[in-house]
């Protein structure tokens, strides 16, 4: 049930301090965000740190449009720190939330967003436990900017780094790419390519710590968000001084995503995701993993695509379906823009 009418709008007073803002933060953050922690009403969160290695990460959402096929900027904000986070093998705990606000945004589109966090966050069994509110001039802003940021713990033994990757190590993909880039640009443009495209949007740790625990044996994990699967491989390939080949035909990419892309003139490989991560292992560990990957329910298109093999220059290469090989550099430019 929706607290405010249609009518209703941020005003600058919901950014003073006042009794307004006060009001605001009680009937809709705490309202919908409620936790222990968060009930404690300071200004951090205070709580007893687990045992193991703490993780922090933090991500900033700006995503437009705000509401797209598959989620939203709230869902969105939610499933991206709770994915950096897993990215290191944690289990993702707390999250904190920050909104910048613009006046004149409506309060029953702010209230849509803020359930729909609450309910990501309570799907991936995390709690938001502190958080922040600003609102900027009408004109100063687009609607409404989200910033979270991530706190979680390594199980003892998982030593997960993008400097990880080692000659003769296996590259796995969880599933399709592309879904999400091109299903905010579909919405954004009103375009239709006969078939709705579905943001690819979730939390990834439930299929992480299942990975984790068919063998510790991975050395790196990433999601490949904004710059897409080839701006991703570049970033491993520079930080472990190795290069990678991979195969054209044993990436997925949706018929629907790759019309779209030839329609666009858009490469799928720098497209970005949000429900998608890379896995790089040992070969030996590689078909364990991917059985794992393909069990569970964000991994059942899982495949190996690709291996790790000793270049200095740190090249990423694609040997293509025609049986040629190409070079797969780094985004130039942006592509895509707004899309997490």
């Amino acid at each position: 049930m929706n607290t405010f009418s249609d009518k209703e709008c941020i005003e600058l007073s919901h950014g003073s301090g006042g009794r307004v803002m006060a009001q605001l933060i009680e009937q809709l953050f705490v309202a919908h965000f409620d936790n222990a922690l968060l009930r404690q009403g300071n200004d951090q969160a205070m709580f007893a740190p687990p045992p193991g290695r703490l993780v922090m990460s933090t991500d900033g959402h700006v995503v437009s449009p705000l509401f797209f096929p598959g989620g939203d900027i709230g869902s969105l904000a939610v499933h991206g720190t709770v994915n950096d986070v897993a990215m290191s093998g944690a289990k993702p705990l707390y999250l904190s939330a920050g909104f910048i606000l613009e006046e004149g945004f409506p309060l029953a589109d702010l209230e849509r967003i803020v359930i729909s966090m609450a309910a990501a966050a309570k799907q991936a069994d995390v709690d938001i436990v502190t958080g922040d509110t600003k609102v900027v001039e009408r004109g100063k802003g687009d609607g409404v900017f989200i910033t979270t940021a991530g706190v979680g713990v390594v199980p003892e033994g998982v030593m997960i780094s993008g400097d990880k990757a080692q000659p003769g190590d296996k590259i796995l993909l969880n599933g399709s790419i592309g879904d999400h880039g091109i299903a905010i640009l579909s919405s954004r443009e009103n375009l239709s390519f006969g078939t709705s495209i579905q943001s690819d949007s979730s939390a990834l740790h439930t299929l992480v710590a299942q990975m984790i625990n068919t063998t510790q044996q991975i050395h790196c994990l990433r999601d490949p968000t904004r710059g897409g699967l080839a701006t991703t491989l570049n970033e491993i390939s520079r930080q472990s001084t190795v290069g990678m080949r991979l195969l054209e035909e044993q990436i997925p990419i949706k018929a629907e995503v790759q019309a779209a892309c030839e329609i666009l003139g858009l490469d799928p490989l720098y497209i970005a995701n949000e429900g998608k991560l890379i896995c790089i292992c040992p070969e030996e560990s590689a078909e364990q993993l991917l059985a794992t990957m393909q069990q569970h329910p964000l991994g059942q298109q899982a495949a190996i695509i690709g291996e790790v093999i000793a270049d200095p220059n740190g090249y990423v290469q694609m040997q293509t379906a025609f049986g040629g090989s190409r070079m797969v550099d780094w985004l130039a430019g942006e592509q895509l823009p707004r899309i997490c």
